[in-house]
């Protein structure tokens, strides 16, 4: 008997389950459908508004909030509150030490190349965990509003992505219960949403200025036979409209002749300021001054100032596009289009500078918010085969990728990539004189390689004896029009090289890749806490090694009590290492790395200045 779907919000009968656009952002985050009318359309669940924001608190027994009413803990919990968890994605503690003061939360610092951990009570979280909360809050507001099953999206990400921060991002879609079936890429996703692109027709060159709370991006887009080509792309990660915030809060600060020092360390107060000076901002879109008061605090800003404020600021982001139109190779007359992508870019300043600069009106209809989540939908759409107009290409049916330490799968081609496709990543050696690395190739949707199906294997051999970490080697996946996905391994620095030809669906019916698939979704909490566990371990292991080489190196510049005290806390740290629970090895690891931070900062400043005099210390 054929089972007939009805959606109850919509009253339409429904032939195929909805796949959502998702726009995971790094202030507000929002999800976006094809309603029966075929129109995209963010969805509103009930009271709650179109965004999301990213913004994740825990509670003291560990639960966590999400949104609206996370938002709120901003100022009353800060230390256990989290925001724009999606400039820390696939990246690393060195990535992120420069701007450890934008954040009010506490971000683990082993000064090492391990991706980041966030501390909240006594728990320790990856961003992918952050980023699959957040995931979780949309989908299940998607449910609610639509009163039908979401298990599919699309979700967007900046065009600058790499390989580890598009994987991470697919990594929270499966850990908050999604089938990701595409990564796309934020310009493209608002380009679709105006209508460009389409048709296949048409052959156009866009610049899209995206200006969000955290983070500015300009891509130069090159669109071909419905074909989307990043040319160029541009921007920083740490610019946005949270720096026009901070420097209103600084100008307030200035104005009252108020102590910054001792504001800083009050973090209530400074978040209120910050929440007042947002305030501000958006008034100053519809009105010339703004004027309240926060407790004994005059909160006054005009027009004038305020552009005065945020002009370096804007000038930055103008440079950007500059650069990005020569890196394209391209002149601004050249520039079919420009679409104008996040919340910020509603600043009048802002509009004014990117059509004087670009020299045409550019494109601001559809609400800068919600573009990108629009596009997203659009996407969804043609991959549910929705859009007869639109051709799409082969795709791999399941993910692609290699066995790392402690039998991780690392994905380099990533499940539903365009075919024919070529990915690669960099590796080194874990051990002192390694001159093999066995390569183990891997297909399946699962972290642990031992639930995956084995492709090949081999050996690349004849890479030079070196300390372990300095051999470069690149793998490389290149998968052709047929099938065939050829592996490649080529050590950098001497020109060893090794590569084999597989042929990785064979054998595999629809049934057999639909239960990896169902799998993967089905196991994604228990897969990924093996992941962290496996990754806490490997962490742990390495900084007992280094703790221990230091003492022995350096223990005639170290007094008995920090040489014993840094043992005790290698000893607790082994201790947690025989244990399965993650955040015991990560507190453990917190402790030693923050005892041993100030002699070991002491240590390195002799050594300094014995090299200035001629003289080195073995390191």
């Amino acid at each position: 008997m054929a089972k007939i779907s009805i959606n109850l919000a919509t009253g339409a009968f429904q032939q195929e389950e909805i796949i959502v656009g998702i726009d995971l952002g790094t202030t507000n985050s929002l999800v976006a459908f094809i309603n029966p009318e075929k129109n995209p359309q963010v969805i509103n669940d009930t009271g709650k508004g179109l965004l999301v924001p990213s913004v994740v608190h825990f509670n003291a027994k560990g639960d966590a909030l999400v949104g609206n009413e996370a938002k709120d803990f901003l100022i009353t919990d800060p230390a256990n509150t989290i925001f724009s968890v999606k400039r820390l994605l696939g990246r690393s503690y060195k990535d992120v030490a420069n701007h450890q003061d934008t954040f009010s939360y506490k971000i683990i610092d082993d000064e090492g190349d391990s991706l980041v951990k966030i501390k909240a009570g006594d728990r320790f979280y990856t961003p992918i965990e952050l980023s699959g909360e957040i995931l979780k809050e949309l989908k299940a507001r998607a449910e609610h509003a639509l009163k039908t099953p979401v298990n599919r999206a699309v979700i967007t990400v900046p065009a600058y992505f790499n390989d580890s921060q598009r994987q991470a991002t697919r990594d929270a879609g499966k850990l908050a219960g999604l089938d990701v079936l595409r990564i796309v890429n934020e310009p493209t996703a608002a380009s679709l949403a105006y209508g460009i692109g389409l048709d296949p027709a048409q052959q156009k060159t866009i610049a899209v200025y995206d200006l969000g709370g955290g983070t500015f991006d300009v891509s130069i887009l090159s669109i071909q036979n419905g074909i989307f080509e990043v040319l160029s792309t541009n921007g920083n990660t740490f610019l946005g409209g949270d720096d026009f915030d901070r420097a209103i809060v600084y100008y307030w600060i200035a104005k009252n002749k108020l102590n910054k020092e001792e504001l800083s360390a009050d973090l209530s107060l400074m978040q209120s300021l910050r929440l007042k000076a947002e305030e501000a901002k958006k008034a100053l879109s519809s009105q010339n001054l703004f004027n309240e008061k926060l407790g004994d605090i005059w909160c006054t800003l005009d027009m004038q100032t305020f552009e005065e404020l945020v002009k370096d600021k804007v000038a930055e982001t103008i440079t950007s596009c500059k650069n990005a139109l020569k890196d394209a190779k391209l002149s601004v007359e050249e520039i079919d289009e420009v679409i104008l992508v996040g919340g910020s870019t509603r600043t009048p300043y802002v509009k004014q500078q990117v059509e004087s600069f670009f020299g045409r009106k550019p494109h601001d209809q559809i609400n800068p918010d919600e573009v990108v989540a629009l596009g997203a939908a659009i996407q969804a759409d043609i991959l549910a085969g929705n859009r007869s107009d639109i051709l799409l290409l082969d795709v791999t049916p399941l993910s692609l990728g290699i066995e790392t330490m402690g039998g991780l799968m690392d994905v380099i081609v990533p499940r539903n990539a365009k075919v024919p496709t070529k990915a690669g990543r960099q590796y080194t050696t874990s051990l002192d004189g390694q001159v093999n690395m066995k390569i183990s190739v891997f297909q399946g949707e699962r972290d642990l390689v031992s639930e995956n199906r084995k492709l090949a294997e081999f050996d690349l051999k004849g890479i030079p004896a070196m300390p372990a970490g300095l051999p470069k080697v690149d793998i490389n996946f290149l998968l052709n029009a047929d099938g065939i996905l050829t592996v490649q391994a080529i050590e950098l620095r001497s020109g060893v090289k090794q590569e084999i030809d597989i042929t990785p669906s064979y054998g595999l019916t629809d049934d057999t890749v639909e239960r990896m698939l169902i799998d993967s979704i089905t196991h994604a909490k228990s897969d990924v806490e093996q992941r962290m566990l496996i990754e806490a371990r490997g962490e742990g292991e390495q900084l007992v090694y280094t703790a221990e080489r230091f003492i022995d190196k350096h223990s005639e510049f170290l007094n008995e009590t920090e040489i014993s005290e840094t043992r005790n806390y290698v000893d607790a740290l082994k201790a947690a290492l025989t244990a399965t629970v993650k955040d015991e090895i990560l507190k453990k690891a917190d402790e030693l790395n923050e005892f041993t931070r100030p002699f070991a900062e002491r240590v390195m400043d002799v050594a300094v200045s014995s090299a200035m005099k001629g003289k080195s210390i073995d390191k």
